[in-house]
């Protein structure tokens, strides 16, 4: 343990990775993405920590929690990105760096996926580069952690 941590929360669905709309997604599940997370992470000096969850109740206990634990959160809300207000709101009392993260590109995708209610709680967002983001996500928060 490094003592400096980032919390890694994915959303509904993202368990079935590997899967689910292999050709949208990838082939790599969801512990292959979160290994190279981890990685990365390491890699920087911080330790991992990582919930899935189908609940965003369990994602807004996450939040909750983390707040004076870990230095930064990166988020893969999935579909919860364009409603999850209470995910918002749990996001917009955390001090820390938030990250915001997809693996496609919502903003080429279905018109309901253009809203982002994490956007104006998170410090940036990586999307549409596939399971390279998690990487860069990771790289993100701690290059702006490093700043700080």
């Amino acid at each position: 343990m490094t003592g400096r941590s980032l919390l890694l929360l994915s959303g509904p669905n993202l368990n079935l990775l590997g899967e689910r709309e292999p050709e949208m997604y990838g082939t790599q599940t969801l512990d292959d993405l979160v290994a190279a997370a981890r990685t990365r992470a390491a890699g920087r000096g911080l330790d991992l920590v990582h919930l899935q969850s189908n609940s965003e109740a369990d994602l807004v206990e996450a939040v909750q929690a983390a707040r004076g634990k870990h230095v930064g959160i990166v988020v893969n809300a999935g579909a919860l990105t364009h409603y999850g207000w209470s995910l918002h709101d749990a996001l917009a009392t955390y001090d820390g760096v938030i990250i915001e993260l997809h693996l496609t590109n919502p903003a080429a995708r279905e018109s309901w996926r253009h809203l982002s209610v994490l956007a104006p709680v998170a410090r940036g967002t990586i999307a549409g580069v596939g399971a390279q983001g998690y990487e860069l996500a990771i790289d993100a928060a701690a290059t702006i952690l490093e700043a700080t």
